[in-house]
């Protein structure tokens, strides 16, 4: 009997991704509010978006490598543990130096969700399930997105914007204990797991007593790991791509307030219908690709060809949304950017372990993450200068970077497929 623990895990991380979206999105949804208390400006957003991200690199490299040493059940605690407490004490800020200070804890620890969720997939999830794991992971940053924007204004309304930061810092704690308690070991050693489903997560028989031993896994060093094509392939497309979601995540709030004169209230009615697209586009992306697999691709194929799919949903989406004079129809629009960006992500995350072990997975997921932030951080800086009349200009950026993207994931990466340590003959074949 398929004892289903896999699943639990899954969908315990994405119950976390979705307070790490509440947490990190209640900055955005009042920030009118808060800039009118402390006298801050767009400059000021921006600066703090920069020193989230910066820190939020940090954190992916930090927590990449912090995951493969102590695994994924203390690594997640650690991590929203942490970045509860930063989100609490923006309660306490009252300038843009202690703003600055608790979004650098923020970024920092919230990083950690991402490259624990590729290595917690890689470790309890066979190659053809992995995409759809993952976009239930990603379902839970847009559940979080969606939920967010109308539950902080309607905290805000109630309590005002420091009571909302104690408020959803506390969501935090009560997930760490039954996350504890679930998850007691990794999938070759938790009690709860079957024989039948600790055999189908390892994708292959159970073994048999006259079995000859598995060959050695290839567990690269950073060095060894950016030493293959595959590992720059990830970078850069996350590198190209990443923005766009980010774009939306930071600066969707101050869009409809600039473009459309909303108020808090307004925003938290308009606000979360873009990631209802993003949710459907995460669990469609992995569906799809584990269609695929089934079908008779390869994984790497699949992956790519989803991935495809949705960054041809995202151009011309992203192009028609500066022509939106209707707040209704824009974010509907940007919906559908959305949609398309999470069809591709899930797969693109999901890349990792396609490549290595899974003991290095969180390595190259972190490596990953930091190259998404150094785009991000490129167009955060460009969002006040190419806004000063409309959001038609950075929208059109964006969108070129899509073609980017996917020309790094096809003839970058090439081949995905687990990866053999680079010898002589290795070097002769390519």
């Amino acid at each position: 009997m398929k004892s289903g623990i896999r699943w639990l895990i899954i969908g315990m991380i994405a119950i976390a991704t979705v307070i790490n979206y509440i947490d990190r999105n209640a900055l955005a949804v009042m920030w009118p509010a808060i800039a009118a208390d402390i006298g801050a400006t767009k400059e000021d957003y921006a600066l703090l978006v920069t020193i989230f991200m910066l820190f939020y690199a940090l954190g992916q490299f930090v927590f990449g490598k912090l995951f493969d040493a102590i695994g994924v059940r203390l690594g997640f605690a650690l991590s929203i543990g942490v970045w509860s407490i930063s989100i609490a004490l923006h309660a306490f800020a009252n300038s843009i130096l202690s703003f600055s200070l608790f979004r650098a804890m923020l970024g920092l620890s919230e990083a950690g969700a991402w490259p624990g969720t590729v290595k917690a997939n890689a470790e309890w999830f066979p190659p053809k399930e992995r995409a759809f794991a993952q976009g239930i992971f990603n379902a839970g940053a847009s559940i979080g997105a969606i939920v967010s924007a109308p539950l902080i204004a309607l905290m805000f309304i109630a309590f005002g914007w420091k009571g909302t930061f104690l408020v959803v810092g506390a969501l935090g704690f009560i997930w760490v204990l039954p996350w504890l308690i679930i998850y007691r070991a990794g999938p070759d050693r938790h009690p709860w797991v079957s024989a039948a489903e600790r055999a189908l997560i390892m994708d292959k028989p159970v073994a048999k007593a006259d079995d000859a031993p598995p060959a050695p896994a290839y567990v690269p060093t950073m060095g060894q790991m950016l030493g293959h094509r595959q590992t720059w392939g990830v970078i850069l497309s996350r590198f190209f791509l990443d923005p766009i979601w980010w774009l939306f995540v930071s600066w969707l709030p101050i869009y409809l307030a600039e473009t459309f004169h909303f108020d808090i209230k307004q925003i938290g009615i308009f606000a979360w219908v873009p990631f209802v697209g993003a949710m459907i586009g995460s669990l469609l992306g992995g569906w799809l690709s584990g269609c695929l697999i089934k079908s008779g691709r390869s994984a790497g194929m699949a992956r790519k060809l989803t991935v495809t799919m949705g960054g041809l949903v995202m151009i011309p989406c992203l192009l028609a949304a500066p022509n939106m004079t209707d707040p209704t129809l824009a974010v509907l629009v940007i919906a559908g950017v959305l949609f398309g960006f999470q069809v591709a992500i899930g797969n693109i995350q999901t890349i990792p372990g396609d490549l290595f072990d899974g003991r290095s997975v969180g390595s190259l997921a972190g490596i990953g993450g930091m190259a998404a932030v150094a785009g991000t951080l490129i167009t955060t800086w460009l969002v006040p200068a190419m806004t000063k009349v409309s959001y038609g200009p950075i929208f059109i950026l964006v969108a070129a970077l899509v073609p980017l993207s996917l020309l790094s994931l096809w003839f970058v990466t090439g081949r995905i497929a687990p990866v053999q340590p680079i010898t002589s003959k290795a070097l002769k074949d390519s």
